[in-house]
């Protein structure tokens, strides 16, 4: 298992991104970038752990409705900046709807996630939380949380875009983007998911559909980087153009996060 994975009783997929070259001698600093699952289970062991972190903002990537349904715990003493969309349509989550309505296959998972994955970066609530997140990175000398339901996606998508931002090697960027398969464990967790995708919809999926749609695959990122490139030209302008993160502040961006 890497050693980029913190060990937590109830919160998955808790792990740093940071701590990878970045060009010119430099790498990315520890302890400062950390991604995760939603907290809202966490055990008192596990606030305890997140208190030791120091962590100095949390953004939230999750829709108002998955905020309200799973509510994070948080540890005594927590004074964190919290970054959450501000956007409530009053619709469930995407992935909600598409698990009661649709058969789950492999094909209609992996669809269903390139197809999630292509509007990502251009839902309204998504790119002021990005941008704002962005912001934060310049701001705080404490590490930044990122975390979505399952800390794979949203996560996911965020995650790589600030690898590209910081000069992170592409293939380190998808190494870090696909760490998400071993550290869920899929083929363990697939069964006891099934069970309650079949206890909520009345259908039964099989082994190896609920393993694509718990997963990520390389195609899901390219994706969300093709539709990038088709509608502003590369990810620097994306991240220029729709998020407003211009020379001056990657430059404080890197400056606090490499060393």
């Amino acid at each position: 298992m890497s050693i980029r994975l913190l060990a937590f009783d109830a919160i998955d997929n808790f792990r740093d991104y940071g701590d990878y070259a970045v060009g010119a001698g430099l790498r990315l600093r520890p302890g400062l970038l950390l991604r995760s699952a939603h907290h809202a289970r966490a055990s008192d062991a596990d606030l305890e752990r997140v208190k030791a972190l120091n962590i100095g903002t949390v953004v939230d990537l999750r829709r108002a409705g998955e905020r309200r349904d799973q509510p994070s715990r948080r540890p005594e003493g927590f004074d964190a900046q919290v970054i959450a969309g501000t956007v409530d349509d009053g619709m469930e989550a995407p992935h909600i709807t598409f698990l009661k309505t649709e058969d789950l296959t492999p094909e209609s998972g992996r669809r269903f996630m390139t197809g999630t994955y292509r509007r990502l970066p251009f839902d309204v609530s998504h790119r002021d939380v990005f941008s704002r997140y962005f912001r934060a990175l310049a701001e705080t000398d404490r590490p930044v949380l990122i975390h979505c339901a399952a800390g794979k996606d949203r996560t996911g998508f965020l995650a790589a875009l600030t690898h590209h931002l910081l000069g992170v090697a592409r293939e380190d960027l998808i190494e870090d983007f696909l760490l998400t398969n071993a550290a869920v464990d899929l083929d363990r967790r697939a069964p006891s998911v099934a069970r309650q995708l079949e206890k909520m919809t009345g259908r039964a999926a099989s082994h190896e559909a609920v393993v694509a749609f718990l997963g990520v695959e390389p195609d899901y990122l390219d994706a969300a980087f093709t539709e990038i490139d088709k509608r502003n030209g590369s990810l620097n302008a994306y991240l220029e153009q729709v998020l407003g993160v211009d020379a001056a502040l990657r430059d404080r961006i890197t400056a606090r996060l490499s060393a």
